[in-house]
């Protein structure tokens, strides 16, 4: 696809500009082969389980700006620049990023498609608590292409077995040639159990010979992060995890940058703000913000502000109902009798009712993107329970984040928000923000629609 899409945008814009000799071929024959090459040695022709489409937008797009960038260069330094250089060279470009875009778009909503439709059988080796969320994801996206049809494991943890994940335990390490034959097993998850370290290496090179693809979830999962560093010690691999550091001067600026982003939005939307502070008072009356405490930054309590989207309870109070704590379910959606307003059912559907936390971005008390912030009473109950969770306040709580996007909103599983949560941290960047503002736009715009 991608050779198709730079040999037509090459010959496009040489058809277009006109050819005087030979030597006026070789330039887009250079950009070609560099576009192609730039591509390898980024790892985008390499199989990935999840094709992180806007990341491989911005690579193509990136990667093809430094390809004419060092064609026109080079010309330069030779000598004999046409006069219509620079036309040429935008009219190039512009043929290969959006040819090289749209087949990258089309061609993984295809991968897709079909991996729903016909998933690779996958065999997870290690039945306990890793290997049970390895299978319950894999099973929530098809999308991946992976589907599991099995554990192996001499020992499987019975207690984890049940669940939307039960799936059957096939055999021990020493069953893996009859299984892969029985079942047809395309792909294989290595996990934990209790199992020696040479019986995995000794599963995984069997796995190799076969020819299956093996991935596996390394020891310290937690502390794993995107950007590592691998040295060696004769050869021993020591990996350096690079996590990023709340408390530097990146989270600064970030933070400084959500002030500023939230004065411009509450500006540019003031007519919007007005128009929905007015019919929640025509409709439900005063107040029109609701508030609510949570628990912020560093475990700080501030008062998260929405539009009021019921009517009062009986009694006279506007907020919801105290409900029990669940200490697996994170709380979510209507609590108690619905006593939401027409404004209030649409104001939640789109999200608008969040709009006023602006406030609180522009106050310092929450940022756009991070983990979304609970009750104190929640908290104190996930924080004892839920393994990490505490370390969601190592930086402000988010209007949206990246277990949000994930579609872990409403009364969703505690431990994956905290798994999100932390992810999200220890591998910010600004392009990470970035893509989940996207995601997020993309999401209340089509809801359902956006993986």
């Amino acid at each position: 696809m991608d050779i198709a899409c730079v040999a037509l945008a090459c010959v496009v814009a040489t058809s277009r500009s006109g050819v005087a000799g030979p030597a006026d071929l070789l330039w887009p024959l250079a950009f070609a082969v560099l576009v192609l090459w730039l591509l390898s040695s980024r790892g985008l022709y390499q199989p990935r389980l999840e094709p992180r489409l806007l990341d491989t937008l911005r690579s193509v797009a990136w990667l093809t700006t430094v390809a004419v960038a060092i064609v026109v260069t080079l010309r330069v330094f030779v000598g004999g620049v046409p006069e219509n250089l620079a036309a040429e060279a935008a009219l190039l470009w512009t043929l290969a990023t959006t040819l090289l875009v749209s087949s990258r778009l089309s061609l993984t909503f295809a991968e897709r498609r079909a991996a729903r439709a016909c998933g690779e059988p996958t065999l997870i080796v290690g039945a306990g608590k890793v290997g049970q969320a390895v299978a319950r994801r894999l099973l929530a996206h098809q999308e991946l292409g992976l589907r599991p049809v099995g554990f192996l494991d001499k020992q499987p943890l019975v207690a984890e077995m049940a669940g939307p994940a039960e799936l059957p335990v096939l055999g021990a390490s020493w069953d893996l040639d009859d299984v892969v034959a029985k079942h047809g097993i395309r792909h294989v998850v290595v996990t934990f159990s209790t199992a020696p370290t040479d019986v995995f290496v000794r599963l995984m090179n069997r796995c190799e010979q076969l020819g299956i693809p093996t991935m596996f979830v390394p020891r310290f999962f937690e502390k794993t992060t995107e950007r590592v560093v691998v040295d060696r010690l004769g050869g021993l691999p020591l990996i350096s995890s690079c996590p990023a550091n709340p408390r530097g001067f990146q989270f600064g600026l970030k933070y400084a940058l959500d002030r500023v982003g939230a004065a411009l939005m509450i500006a540019i939307l003031s007519p919007v703000l007005a128009a929905l502070a007015l019919g929640v008072l025509l409709s439900s009356g005063r107040p029109i913000l609701y508030r609510q405490e949570r628990i912020g930054r560093d475990g700080k309590r501030f008062e998260m502000l929405k539009f009021r989207s019921m009517c009062a309870a009986p009694g006279g109070a506007a907020g919801t109902v105290a409900v029990p704590v669940d200490c697996e379910t994170a709380p979510g959606g209507v609590e108690g009798a619905d006593r939401r307003t027409r404004l209030g059912i649409f104001m939640r559907k789109t999200s608008l009712d969040e709009l006023p936390q602006l406030l609180n971005v522009l106050r310092g008390e929450m940022s756009f993107v991070g983990p979304r912030p609970e009750r104190p009473e929640y908290v104190d109950v996930f924080a004892r329970t839920i393994h990490r969770y505490g370390e969601r306040h190592r930086v402000k709580s988010g209007v949206t984040g990246w277990a949000q996007v994930n579609g872990l909103r409403g009364k969703t599983s505690v431990a994956d928000r905290a798994e999100w949560d932390n992810y999200y941290i220890e591998n910010w960047s600004l392009w990470f923000d970035f893509k989940i503002l996207l995601q997020t736009v993309l999401a209340i715009a089509a809801p359902g629609d956006v993986e």
